[in-house]
């Protein structure tokens, strides 16, 4: 049914659209979809500072955690 659909009956849709809740209502729809796409960028990118944060936090108590096996005997032959 909508595969359908051409530029006019596209047009058309977006004139009834308009003529219904006039041009203030959509004008202010609109902005308010772009900063809930804005939010939600925001939002994905601290998800991945935060999981970047967190691998960094245990690479760094791994490495803290290692400890130093080689002989009292090899150390000194650097």
């Amino acid at each position: 049914m909508l595969n359908n659909i051409g530029l006019p009956g596209i047009l058309l849709i977006a004139v009834v659209v308009l003529v219904l809740f006039g041009r203030g209502k959509i004008s202010g729809l609109m902005g308010e979809v772009g900063k809930g796409i804005t939010s939600f960028k925001k939002g994905i990118n601290e998800g991945q500072k935060e999981l970047e944060d967190e691998a960094e936090a245990v690479e760094d108590e791994i490495v803290a955690e290692a400890k130093d096996v080689t002989p009292e005997s090899d150390k000194d032959k650097v």
